[in-house]
């Protein structure tokens, strides 16, 4: 990783700040992207200095997306893994809570990365990261389904339209992240995970460094384009 130049969408917190630092740690020079920018900021000082630019932008609008061609002259690797999502149920939903969604993890990561090809070797890649709810999705988490798959699609497209860059999407399943502190109580959290972990063959909730090592997966092994790689313990299985 070494003179590469690796772009991390959705970096200020979770599997993008892992991705980010895994990247760092590999001797790239990383910009970390996200939309707040007192986050950001604060995540990119945790890391280091050397190498490392913060750019707040929302890749969800045409005005970030301007933002980061603008500033970022090469790209070797793009990551996405940025989201904005919603959990209710169809019935409930808006429109405007809908298209938050697919905007964030479908429309600007498509936008994007079709824009960025100019400014990338032929042995880059893009990275998406999607999720099991593309194959199991659960009550009130039809969105999240929905997006993740289009994700999963849109890779297989991307990768004939983009070759010979390499296109492919990350899919994780239950993942520690700063997400879950956000929807439920720590007894209630650990109570979901303690159900996970009996049900998966590994019988363990992954991380976000388990997400960051098969991003790097995606991004360096060259054989690999159009896929969809799987780090979810098995539980699409059950």
């Amino acid at each position: 990783m070494h003179h590469k130049t690796v772009v991390v969408i959705g970096a200020s917190s979770g599997m993008g700040l892992a991705a980010a630092r895994r990247f760092w740690e590999r001797g790239a020079s990383v910009w970390m992207i996200a939309r707040d920018p007192m986050r950001l900021h604060a995540a990119a000082a945790g890391i280091g200095h050397e190498r490392l630019h913060a750019l707040p932008a929302d890749v969800a609008s045409a005005e970030g997306r301007a933002r980061i061609l603008a500033a970022i002259e090469r790209m070797d690797h793009l990551v996405f893994t940025a989201a904005d999502l919603v959990y209710k149920s169809s019935r409930e939903l808006d429109e405007a809570e809908l298209m938050r969604a697919v905007s964030s993890k479908v429309v600007g990561p498509y936008l994007l990365a079709a824009a960025a090809a100019a400014k990338m070797p032929a042995d880059g890649s893009v990275t998406i990261v999607s999720g099991i709810a593309a194959e199991r999705p659960m009550v009130g988490g039809s969105v999240t389904g929905m997006v993740n798959g289009a994700i999963n699609a849109m890779v297989r497209g991307l990768a004939l339209e983009l070759a010979p860059i390499r296109v492919n999407a990350v899919s994780p399943g239950w993942v520690d992240t700063p997400f879950w502190r956000q929807v439920a109580s720590d007894e209630r959290r650990e109570s979901l995970f303690a159900g996970m972990r009996e049900k998966i063959p590994t019988r363990r909730i992954g991380t976000v460094e388990d997400v960051a090592q098969m991003i790097e997966v995606a991004a360096c092994n060259r054989g690999v384009s159009g896929s969809t790689l799987c780090v979810d313990g098995g539980q699409r299985l059950v």
